[in-house]
């Protein structure tokens, strides 16, 4: 009888089906405990504990200076390949993202893209049809940074866009879209410039705010400084903070669900300029080490262990440094990442993502997030 019911009335078992995928989906992306890859960690995929993350980044795809067409190097095209399949072996619910761009991406050629539809089209299709033959449940751009009102314009158009054309695909494919994504400046304003909060909320599902690199030695040599301070002290020569982003962000108009707050697994070391002259902002002479001073949490830990470092927990900004002799550094944790997570879910953020991965210490700073959430 029950089978004679629903083959007279087969749009029940369809209207059945969406509300419990749009249930299940819902449930799904209530929170985000988000970690970053990238193959240049030397960090294999394989060992990834994915069971400690709900959305893994896998970074990053490139933007073709010419077509415009998102690419992933031959190079890593194996291990992009098989990213999903192998993460999920632990977590078989967590969801991967394809991430484009990055830090070490010329921004004029994403200026260029954005600025003509046409150029966005490439864009957006190639995005897509990348991340549907690579079996990612999601894209995330990373446009470091939009540097023109122009810029930020065309960076709303292009957003819009995107949305529509991955709804579009989700109908034709009968897939579940695309999730989508962007790591942006910590702040909703970024040098006098605003970002287009409408188009931002309408279109990304949430954006992870980079609360990192607020100093280093390549580029504020004369004094130590908190890398990634949650909270602006009295003596700090800037007002930047974890949390002054994420008051400009909800202040601008983006809602608290739409924001993920960023969580460093690395730190940068300055020299000092006289070892018992040590806390924040004592006088220093740039990187203790070669390049731009950044080391990996699991570098960091290694480097107190050998030298016998001094620790401190600064409890005003939510910081951590440590120092041997001349070499200081500025990093997180375990009490400053269970504090700044603790901060994001009190805060009714949509949750925290960490870069990255391959530098934590035997998962110490993943596990002490991913319990502070609870």
């Amino acid at each position: 009888m029950a089978i004679t019911y629903f083959k007279k009335f087969p749009s029940v078992i369809s209207i059945f089906l969406s509300i419990l995928l749009h249930l299940h989906l819902s449930t799904a992306q209530s929170v985000t405990k988000g970690g970053y890859w990238f193959p240049g960690s030397g960090f294999a995929v394989s060992n990834i504990n994915s069971s400690l993350f709900t959305h893994l980044f896998c970074a990053f795809a490139d933007l073709d200076p010419s077509t415009y067409q998102v690419k992933i190097s031959s190079s890593n095209s194996a291990q992009f390949s098989t990213f999903t399949q192998t993460v999920q072996q632990k977590n078989p619910s967590v969801k991967t993202l394809l991430s484009i761009g990055g830090g070490g991406a010329n921004p004029s050629t994403f200026s260029a893209m954005a600025r003509q539809a046409s150029t966005r089209k490439s864009f957006i299709d190639s995005s897509i049809n990348l991340a549907r033959a690579n079996n990612f449940h999601g894209l995330d751009l990373d446009w470091e940074y939009p540097s023109s009102a122009s810029d930020m314009s065309n960076f709303g158009s292009l957003i819009t866009e995107w949305k529509s054309s991955v709804a579009n695909e989700s109908t034709t494919s009968g897939k579940p879209p695309l999730l989508l994504v962007a790591a942006l400046f910590y702040s909703s304003n970024y040098y006098s410039l605003n970002y287009p909060i409408q188009a931002i909320s309408n279109s990304l599902n949430w954006v992870n705010i980079m609360a990192y690199d607020f100093y280093g030695p390549l580029w504020y040599p004369n004094k130590t400084a908190p890398s990634a301070a949650l909270y602006v002290v009295s003596n700090a020569p800037n007002q930047v903070s974890g949390d002054t982003g994420v008051t400009a962000w909800i202040q601008a108009g983006l809602a608290p669900k739409k924001l993920a707050l960023g969580v460093p697994f690395y730190g940068y070391a300055w020299r000092l300029v006289n070892a018992n002259n040590n806390g924040l902002f004592a006088p220093a002479n740039g990187s203790a080490i070669p390049g731009d001073g950044s080391m990996g949490y699991n570098q960091i830990r290694r480097f107190i262990n050998q030298n016998g470092a001094k620790t401190v927990f600064n409890s005003a900004a939510v910081a951590d440094y440590c120092y041997a002799g001349t070499t200081w550094i500025s990093y997180d944790d375990t009490q400053s990442i269970s504090t700044k997570v603790k901060y994001a879910k009190g805060k009714s953020l949509f949750g925290y993502f960490v870069w990255h991965v391959g530098a934590d210490n035997n998962w110490v700073l993943s596990q002490t997030a991913y319990q502070a959430w609870g």
